[in-house]
């Protein structure tokens, strides 16, 4: 099977993409399909994807009669222009790459692909404003008596707003679709006309027209922040070609290829820098906001913004493979995968909608034969079709959840899916592994305990020697800008340490079995790490602490994982001591140490069975089974592809403190989704008790279709400027 994406232009309503998602499952050739609403993205898996664009096409086209399904593999191969897959040329349309371009065109389908907005006659706004006019004007006629002419501005005000949503719903009808948004309109309003309400019939679908306005515009601009945001892929790169630079487009330049970064420009590809020294300011990415420095030699990622100097950079990954691809990637995947609620709002759409419109028809026929009052009780009935729609259901919730995607992915945390934000919410206990994920990873030199001399006599022995130990003394003596010596000989005793002779004199730097082996008396040293051992013509001169170096902001994170009432946990491979000495810094409650790979699973499936649902938090490549067994999994970027690979969360940033911010993220998006769905259907169920008794008008009934979609759109941005 092969999983393909693809744009959907022109789609304009959550209810219908849920619906044509459902059409696209039901059909036999595909494996699997989903419709990102937040994106305008389908996810089709099937045997030949591309194979079944047009029927797929021809099936949204009953739902939604302007749907383009548009193929994302051309898309940048030149700007603004990629092909449809109706098999024509279409020029720059929003191609999911979050850049919106000018595009009209029309196709031998017979269809035209430009935006629905270009598509009016007349601007939305113009449009609205010139019936509000008509509008004004009817209600003031009809306040002075002239009742013909009010009625006939208002029609013709009403042939302004509902002439489309009309015809509309009468091509649905004939597709055999009854329950949609444009025929409930459309019966409810033409039901105003006919029991005399013509005035209130204009007024309600000027209001659902302005509604749906600012619905749209809601939810376009919270589309285009959320990809502002996590789309910093390049259009073009500098690319040096013989000492000249030659603007060219990003997907183009290929690893190996020279590329120039001047400052206050995000680097285009992940890469190496030949020359130059900068700052670089890594926040898009990591969310860190501490410039980092770089120079020769070092790695940089694409996405993070140069500072102050200019650098050369020699390209190691193409566009595709590169930092901003695998990001914007994620969560546009992660969009896709749908949480539990997400599909329970689907399945309840589905039923509800039918349920309102037999309740409609109830309080139009049962009350109106029993009392007589027609008019009273099709009116109400009425109001009742108008807030049938489910659309501020359907869309509030993937809406939140990809704000909260968007969120984490600002702040370096990238989710890789709604479901796996949607467990994270409930975690009862976070197990870590040790290193990288509590500690740095980083040996460094911890205490010096001896001679004065006695580093820079280590280390000048240490120097040569490629074992990490021996690389972290080194470092030490350079960060304190200690001259070393060069020693006339030196050895590697494996499993020891080093036998040197500098200045003529015999120096023994390693182990107890070392000083052992050479007969050299020595004090028992009771420290957590390892120890070096230094000796000086056979004389116990002192020795040197190297230990992992505990991260600054771990301590402060298990802080905040307690207080949320979580257990926590460490498993790690190395010794009890060391692992024990790291809890007792961190402050967690647990610690599993000396453990093998498939033993920390077990450990896992223990604390699990007796805690509750537990994340997992690793970054080596033994971790991999563990987080993939874990009920979230999540990977320090810094870690192993494979862990990172495995993991249902990412931590770009490294940073203990990425996994309270994660658990905080997953929690407050759920609370915002379950906000807006409570928050909907209590209007929505309000209103229908107040129309029954008669407290509810048409125009309320529209507040609670489209003025709640708008509201719960509101809501689920918000997140995204939350501190």
């Amino acid at each position: 099977m092969e999983k393909k994406i693809y744009s959907m232009e022109n789609l304009g309503c959550a209810n219908c993409a849920a619906k044509m998602e459902a059409k696209f499952n039901a059909h036999p050739g595909v494996e699997s399909a989903t419709i990102t609403f937040a994106t305008k993205q389908l996810h089709l898996t099937a045997e030949n994807p591309d194979s079944l664009i047009p029927e797929l096409q021809e099936i949204a086209r009953t739902v939604e009669a302007d749907i383009c399904i548009v193929s994302r593999n051309s898309h940048r191969e030149s700007v603004g222009h990629h092909e449809c897959n109706c098999g024509h040329s279409q020029h720059g349309n929003s191609c999911g790459c979050g850049h919106q371009h000018e595009h009209n065109h029309e196709c031998t389908c017979g269809h035209s692909h430009e935006d629905k907005s270009r598509a009016e006659k007349m601007p939305e706004e113009t449009l609205l404003g010139y019936a509000a006019v008509l509008f004004a004007v009817g209600l003031t006629l009809d306040y002075f008596g002239m009742l013909g002419l009010s009625v006939l501005c208002c029609v013709i005000a009403y042939v302004m707003l509902g002439r489309d949503i009309v015809a509309t719903a009468v091509k649905n009808l004939v597709k055999g679709h009854i329950f949609d948004e444009n025929f409930l309109m459309s019966v409810a309003t033409l039901g105003a006309f006919v029991i005399g309400e013509a005035p209130e019939a204009v007024g309600v679908m000027l209001f659902y027209r302005v509604g749906e306005f600012f619905e749209h515009r809601a939810v376009e601009r919270s589309r285009r922040q959320i990809m502002a945001a996590v789309d910093l892929r390049p259009e073009t790169v500098n690319l040096l070609v013989r000492g000249k630079i030659r603007v060219t487009p990003a997907e183009r330049v290929l690893p190996g290829a020279l590329v120039l970064v001047r400052p206050g420009d995000r680097i285009p590809l992940d890469g190496i820098v030949v020359s130059g020294e900068s700052r670089i300011d890594t926040a898009p990415i990591t969310g860190e906001p501490v410039p980092v420095h770089v120079a020769e030699g070092d790695a940089v990622i694409s996405g993070c913004i140069n500072t102050i100097g200019q650098l050369t950079i020699r390209v190691e990954k193409p566009l595709s493979e590169s930092m901003v691809t695998r990001i914007l990637d994620s969560v546009e995947n992660a969009a896709a995968s749908k949480p539990r609620i997400d599909r329970f709002i689907t399945r309840f759409a589905r039923i509800y909608t039918p349920i309102v419109v037999a309740a409609a028809a109830a309080v139009a026929i049962v009350p109106s034969v029993l009392t007589g009052n027609w008019s009273y009780w099709v009116y109400t009935a009425l109001t009742f079709l108008v807030m049938s729609c489910p659309c501020a259901l359907v869309l509030s919730v993937p809406l939140a959840f990809f704000s909260g995607i968007g969120l984490g992915s600002r702040r370096g945390i990238l989710f890789k899916g709604g479901q796996s934000m949607e467990a994270l919410a409930g975690i009862k206990a976070v197990v870590m592994d040790k290193t990288g994920t509590l500690t740095r990873g980083d040996f460094r030199v911890q205490k010096v305990v001896g001679d004065e001399d006695l580093l820079v006599i280590c280390a000048s022995c240490e120097q040569q020697s490629s074992h990490p130990i021996a690389a972290s003394i080194a470092a030490a003596a350079r960060e304190q800008n200690l001259a070393l010596k060069t020693p006339e000989s030196m050895e590697e005793i494996a499993g020891q340490g080093i036998r040197a002779v500098l200045d003529g004199r015999t120096i023994l730097c390693g182990n107890a079995r070392l000083m052992e082996e050479n007969r050299v008396a020595y004090d028992a040293v009771e420290e957590t790490g390892t120890v070096v051992l230094v000796a000086v013509e056979g004389r116990f001169t002192g020795y040197l602490l190297i230990a992992d170096t505990v991260k600054e902001d771990a301590e402060d994170a298990v802080q905040r994982l307690k207080s949320r009432g979580l257990a926590t946990a460490i498993l790690t491979g190395d010794s009890a001591e060391t692992a024990l000495a790291v809890a007792a810094r961190t402050g967690v409650e647990t610690v599993f140490a000396g453990l093998l790979p498939h033993q920390k699973l077990e450990k896992l499936r223990e604390i699990r069975k007796e805690k509750g649902a537990v994340l997992f938090v690793g970054d080596g490549i033994n971790d991999a089974p563990v987080l993939a067994g874990a009920d979230v999994g999540a990977a320090m970027g810094s870690g192993a592809d494979a862990a990172i690979e495995a993991a249902d969360v990412v931590f770009m940033t490294s940073e203990a403190a990425a996994i309270p911010a994660a658990l905080e993220i997953a929690k407050k998006t759920q609370s915002v989704a379950w906000q807006n769905v409570i928050f909907a259907l209590a209007v929505k169920f309000a209103v229908m008790i107040l129309g029954l008794f008669g407290f509810a008008s048409m125009w309320l009934a529209v507040f609670a279709d489209s003025g709640v979609a708008m509201l719960c759109v509101l809501n689920s941005i918000r997140m995204l400027y939350k501190k």
